[in-house]
């Protein structure tokens, strides 16, 4: 995503993730002790360049946009870029709980 706004002219991104050990590595917030990913290398190079990077973390109950097209990509058999003119139907759903605002409630279970 971040090498797709790059190619796009982004000069100012907020990069989201529910991951926050993955943004933690990738900021240098965690110490790796060892060899470093090349997925987390790239990452860091492409944050070296000239422009803003924000990375925010988020839980996933709140990126279920995101989440949901996660999925949706593993349907198919293509590591290509896919452009989507309009939302897949099974996500409008999601996309309109994301505009209105819907609540998702966050369950956690506490085993004595």
């Amino acid at each position: 995503g971040m090498e797709l706004a790059e190619r796009q002219g982004v000069t100012q991104l907020i990069v989201e993730s529910d991951s926050k050990v993955l943004i933690d590595m990738v900021t240098g917030n965690c110490n790796l002790n060892g060899a470093t990913s090349i997925l987390i290398c790239r990452i860091q190079d492409l944050i070296s360049r000239n422009w803003q990077i924000q990375f925010k973390h988020m839980r996933r109950e709140g990126n279920r946009c995101a989440y949901w097209l996660a999925n949706y990509s593993f349907t198919h058999n293509s590591f290509d870029v896919m452009m989507l003119e309009t939302p897949p139907r099974e996500l409008q759903s999601i996309l309109f709980d994301d505009i209105y605002g819907t609540c998702m409630l966050r369950i956690v279970c506490i085993v004595p």
